[in-house]
């Protein structure tokens, strides 16, 4: 489990600051992914070369964050030779923006955050230090790391660097702080939500002494940005395992996260609902689609899923898929054909598709007759929406063989009139495919 094989890019990099006299190190999230297994989204590496001598060992680099010791390293995206990147020559370096993303190829290059070894100053707004202090010890760097799994780095030459146990949580499954978890809370509240989110990712517990400053704590997330909020329920949502969402109530998070967001919790709230368990709120098996998982989740409060997505600050398109996706979990699903044509020709066919797998998965998890007849009707919808999508029958009004133009042309007048129009021809094609002929609605449009 110990032994890590270091991407040929991040040997380099660590090799380069080694030969100039440096200690380097990949640290957080790439060790923990690479030691169970999974593929890390990027790889950092933490040194105690500061800023500026990063810079001169390295000929492109960008300062993505250099005021907290970040230097993002260029290196070429095909195989290296000491002709592609060489520890001498003159610093191409320039300042960014501190969202500059990492390890994400552009114009032939991949970039790594190189960091300074560090201390962080005091917390004033619970969330970002007042001050960085570079320091030369690799093991205060980790001590101000979030969770054991995550205060760990590794070279070639040391191995994995453990000071906080981080591999007997992992190996236990367990998400515990680095030293005080109060401590850890008070200086950063999204680390609460990081907490749950790994355990939802990683499908692993979290220790009793640090879930207990989460619920003491709860109430400091209010000073955490509504977007960055976001960020981590969708992960959690995204996950395999989306019913750790019951978490975020159960620890007293929901409370503080917005004005109607604990509402969505009260599953007593949903009409006729066989669902007396948060915990089986969101089945694993839902389909990974954001707006899918989040619309499931709020299935219960359809009327208040815009203005939950909304204050999260989500984006338009998944705000107005989850809510459609919510609303549909409380209709009975349709039972002609012509009914399932006007569902279609609001939501499209993925949408439509996507709920129904959604409905399907809840629907399996639960016995009785309620259950079975929904099961049913899933499987008898989905049967006409083939049939639909196979006639290709006309479901939009961009379907229609007639356009705005063409009843001005017989004589209706420019202006609303022409768009209730094509929506009356619209719904007489969902009735009657066949009447999507451009005599046939124009004849229908006289009348």
């Amino acid at each position: 489990m110990n032994k890590i094989s270091l991407p040929e890019n991040v040997r380099y990099i660590i090799g380069h600051l080694e030969e100039a006299g440096y200690e380097a190190y990949a640290v957080g999230g790439c060790v923990r992914d690479s030691l169970l297994g999974r593929l890390p989204e990027d790889w950092d590496i933490t040194t105690s070369a500061k800023p500026d001598e990063v810079k001169k060992v390295f000929r492109r680099t960008i300062d993505t964050g250099i005021q907290h010791g970040t230097v993002t390293v260029l290196m070429p995206a095909h195989r290296l030779t000491d002709d592609d990147e060489s520890d001498s020559g003159e610093n191409a370096s320039s300042g960014v923006g501190d969202n500059q993303s990492t390890n994400k190829t552009g114009g032939g290059f991949v970039g790594y955050e190189v960091t300074t070894y560090r201390i962080d100053g005091e917390y004033l707004d619970g969330r970002h230090p007042s001050e960085v202090i570079f320091t030369p010890s690799l093991h205060e760097d980790l001590a101000r790391r979030d969770f054991t799994i995550n205060a760990m780095a590794v070279n070639d030459k040391t191995g994995v660097v453990d000071d906080f146990d981080g591999l007997t949580d992992m190996e236990a499954r367990i998400i515990r702080a680095v030293g005080d978890p109060i401590q850890r809370f008070t200086e950063d509240a999204l680390r609460m939500l990081r907490a749950l989110r790994f355990s939802a990712q990683l499908d692993f517990e979290i220790d009793p002494h640090t879930y207990d400053a989460i619920k003491e704590l709860a109430p400091n997330l209010m000073h955490v940005s509504k977007e960055r909020i976001n960020v981590e329920l969708t992960k959690l949502l995204m996950s395999d395992h989306p019913e750790y969402i019951a978490l975020v109530s159960d620890s007293g998070l929901s409370s503080y996260i917005s004005e109607h967001f604990d509402d969505a919790f009260d599953v007593s709230n949903e009409q006729g609902a066989p669902y007396p368990d948060i915990r089986q709120w969101i089945p694993s098996d839902i389909p990974k689609e954001r707006y899918i998982r989040w619309g499931t989740f709020l299935r219960a409060v359809p009327e208040e899923a815009k203005l939950i997505l909304k204050e999260l600050k989500m984006d338009n398109d998944t705000i107005n898929k989850a809510r459609i996706i919510a609303g549909l979990f409380n209709e009975e699903l349709p039972e002609s054909i012509y009914e399932v044509r006007k569902t279609l020709s609001v939501i499209g066919y993925d949408t439509y598709y996507a709920f129904l797998a959604a409905d399907e998965c809840l629907s399996l998890q639960y016995s009785g007759e309620e259950s079975a007849r929904r099961l049913e009707r899933i499987r008898a919808t989905r049967r006409h929406v083939d049939a639909i999508r196979d006639a290709g029958d006309c479901i939009s009004l961009s379907e229609l063989q007639v356009t705005g133009k063409d009843l001005m042309d017989i004589g209706i007048p420019k202006g609303p009139e022409i768009g209730m129009v094509l929506h009356r021809l619209l719904d007489e094609v969902l009735k009657v495919p066949s009447r999507n002929k451009k005599e046939v609605l124009l004849s229908l449009a006289k009348s």
